[in-house]
């Protein structure tokens, strides 16, 4: 009995002497198939896309979820120590924010350069590109058609323009969704226009900003405002509402896709990053690549009410058909140039009194 005991030990010993050596000869991506994600995003649809890549790559997926503020925060928090491979944010401004505090890294991928179009990604360097959207937002105008006519809600710039005294409704201008179309927009106008087009939007506010975009709707239905921005995924998720008061809300208002005559509406993203201290960066690039397969692309832009990002990709929602967002003109100006603007407008906003 003791033999045997003794006997077992040693058999152990040299299996474990075995097993180490074999770890350091396998390479590191057959030692663990596995990744880790940290999301900002929770819809019930991701979860097929998350089932699908397992099954078809065995890379097990663990998901941290959390808003985009909660996930930077706990990066920084981790440091180097962070188990994180994939970051999920979504609004390009956020992105961006995130990358200049050193918070991702740079990827190569020749499948993403040719399917993700690179006004959607980060700019590039040498060292490839650190992040990447992959679904798309427009940012429209809903308006009431009893107070507004819709040739008076065609552009951005019109939001400014005096026809639309004590009519229009925001949310915070200091909010990322705002922020990205403002940076935009002043890339586009200049700095001096962009300033006093910004002056222009809150001398024609019916009410101090507050609230979220769906708010804005409800604001104009109501008839407490003639005008107001918001996402599309907010506008179609109330045009699909079985509830009755939705219905009707959505009955009292119109979508304008702005800008469609000149440099095209306004576009913002969900998108996705390699985190800067990946233990599985392998199986990350791998999951960037599979976020935009076609199969990924339905699951991602549906599961929000979104747009594909990937070329030649697109998606049958009702909702976003009835909005007229079937097809549309969206501008083309490069995601990454609202880093560059972001503390710049947000100076403007605070000398136009924006809220």
């Amino acid at each position: 009995m003791h033999t045997h005991t003794l006997n077992s030990h040693r058999s152990l010993a040299v299996l474990a002497t075995f097993v180490t050596a074999l770890a350091t000869t396998l390479p590191a991506q057959a030692q663990e198939k596995v990744l880790n994600l940290y999301s900002a995003r929770h819809y019930q649809t991701d979860e097929v896309m998350y089932e699908t890549f397992t099954k078809t790559t065995g890379i097990q997926i663990n998901r941290v979820d959390a808003d985009d503020a909660g996930i930077v925060a706990r990066l920084k928090a981790e440091g180097a120590a962070s188990p994180a491979d994939v970051i999920l944010l979504v609004d390009a401004a956020r992105m961006a924010s995130a990358d200049s505090q050193g918070l991702f890294q740079p990827i190569k991928s020749a499948k993403l350069d040719a399917v993700i179009p690179a006004n959607l990604r980060a700019a590039p360097t040498a060292d490839g590109v650190t992040w990447t959207g992959f679904s798309t937002r427009a940012r429209v105008i809903v308006y009431d058609p009893l107070r507004v006519k819709a040739a008076d809600v065609a552009t951005y710039e019109q939001l400014a323009d005096p026809k639309l005294k004590g009519l229009v409704c925001s949310r915070s201008g200091s909010h990322p969704y705002n922020l990205s179309l403002f940076a935009t927009v002043i890339e586009r106008l200049g700095d001096e226009k962009g300033e006093a087009w910004l002056k222009g939007v809150v001398a024609n506010m019916a009410r101090a900003p507050k609230g979220g975009d769906t708010d804005q709707i409800k604001a104009v239905a109501s008839g407490e405002c003639g005008v107001a921005l918001t996402n599309t995924y907010y506008a179609a998720r109330l045009f699909k509402s079985t509830k009755a008061e939705d219905k009707a809300m959505m009955e009292k208002v119109r979508v304008v896709f702005p800008n469609q005559g000149t440099s095209g509406t306004h576009v913002n993203i969900a998108g996705a990053a390699v985190a800067k201290h990946a233990k599985h960066k392998e199986n990350a690039v791998q999951f960037m690549e599979f976020l935009a397969s076609p199969f990924a692309q339905e699951y991602f832009a549906n599961g929000n009410n979104e747009f594909p990002a990937a070329k030649g990709v697109t998606v049958e929602n009702s909702a976003l058909k009835a909005m007229g967002g079937a097809a549309f003109k969206s501008e083309n100006i490069p995601l990454a140039v609202v880093a560059k603007n972001m503390v710049k407008v947000q100076q403007m906003l605070d000398r136009a009194g924006y809220k």
